[in-house]
């Protein structure tokens, strides 16, 4: 059994209100939930993905935090990344 996370940012620049944050959540390379920036929240693709993400989003304190990673994250990434692309 595999369980495992994907964090990426998706971007056309380098300005913060282009960058998305994305993680996606994998079980057994099934995409069972996915937080987006965009979105705000989780969102659940399998029945057991669907209850992890309602228990994701009734978590406030956690979904700040992965609001902010689009900033900690891909901000600082793409800074580095983007000149080079």
């Amino acid at each position: 059994f595999e369980n495992y996370a994907v964090d990426r940012c998706v971007f056309n620049s380098s300005e913060l209100n282009d960058i998305e944050y994305i993680r996606s959540q994998f079980y057994n390379k099934l995409e069972i939930a996915r937080f987006s920036s965009s979105l705000g929240k989780f969102v659940g693709y399998t029945e057991y993905g669907v209850k992890q993400a309602n228990y994701w989003n009734s978590q406030t304190s956690y979904i700040q935090q992965m609001k902010a990673a689009r900033e900690t994250y891909c901000l600082h990434n793409i800074g580095v990344f983007y000149p080079n692309a």
